[in-house]
């Protein structure tokens, strides 16, 4: 029986013991006599009592309506707390908000950079930024926020395009000098490679990008870890993918050269993904249009080390 009960049928008959009247009730609910005598009604079949004994000229609450009433009145002031405080907390630029985020110089230097500076603008806002490197379910995982490179599969999910990272393939004129200089992507076969997640690379022509070349590498060393990628590239021990933005300074003093001239590594998008959500909370709105209106300003202000 309980779960036939209707919050609306409830609020109506407190409103009815409050006012005294029908008519007054009707008036503070904006709805007709007859709409509340229905509601009544329904409320009393369902109970099995008579909660306000009533005539066409008077009316007064039953001794079940009476307890009835002061134990409603009681529960209605709770739920209209509970959601005074819930629009407050959604409002309010205040709580905690879940990230999480790709590692390597992405995540340590400019998502990390992008973090710091919200949360001085907005101190009442904490965040935990986690960098497992695990594909992470927003929903599962319970993240409010995750910073993803990659294309995206998952329809319900909005993402935000935040840059396209430009991938390189790269070497150490050491190694160069010491294995020759591949000209076409299929030499890779004959080269030692550096190599993160991913064993298979692919590539297209500058040329004409609908043409290309998919080649299996393998090296001697492999590491997740783009800052030990690029060491081990600097050091001569084969060729590296890694974005651009990872190695500007070894690119500009030579330290590391790109391999190809007619063959380039497709770019990467980058993205911020969080939920659909027509409630969102005020402190997710506050660090999306954040992210979204600052996030190339770390990117070029980045000091690579």
């Amino acid at each position: 029986m309980n779960k036939d009960l209707n919050l609306a049928d409830i609020r109506a008959f407190t409103v009815i013991a409050e006012q005294g009247s029908f008519t007054l009730a009707a008036e503070v609910l904006g709805c007709s006599r007859s709409h509340l005598s229905k509601q009544l009604l329904q409320l009393e079949v369902l109970l099995g009592v008579t909660l306000i004994a009533r005539t066409t000229r008077a009316q007064r609450l039953t001794e079940q309506g009476a307890a009835f009433f002061n134990s409603c009145q009681s529960a209605l002031e709770s739920i209209d707390q509970a959601v005074a405080m819930t629009v407050d907390s959604a409002q309010r630029l205040q709580g905690n908000i879940n990230i999480n985020c790709v590692g390597g110089i992405i995540g340590e230097e400019i998502v990390t950079a992008l973090v710091n500076d919200f949360i001085t603008e907005y101190p009442d806002i904490s965040v935990n930024l986690d960098f497992s490197s695990s594909r992470v379910d927003l929903v599962v995982d319970e993240f409010d926020l995750v910073f993803r490179m990659g294309e995206l599969e998952d329809s319900s999910i909005v993402a935000r395009k935040l840059m396209s990272i430009e991938n390189m393939t790269m070497a150490s004129p050491i190694y160069l000098e010491r294995h020759g200089y591949p000209v076409n992507p299929k030499e890779l076969k004959e080269h030692l490679c550096i190599t993160g997640s991913i064993d298979r690379w692919l590539f297209e022509s500058k040329e004409d990008a609908k043409h290309k070349v998919e080649v299996d590498i393998k090296g001697s060393f492999k590491c997740k870890n783009g800052r030990v990628m690029k060491s081990a590239a600097i050091a001569g021990n084969g060729i590296v993918r890694l974005p651009k933005l990872y190695c500007p300074n070894e690119l500009a003093s030579g330290e590391l050269v790109s391999v190809f001239e007619h063959w380039r590594v497709a770019d990467t998008p980058f993205y911020l993904l969080y939920c659909k959500d027509r409630f969102q909370p005020a402190r997710l709105r506050a660090f999306v249009s954040f992210t979204t209106q600052n996030f190339m300003k770390y990117v070029t202000g980045i000091r690579i080390i």
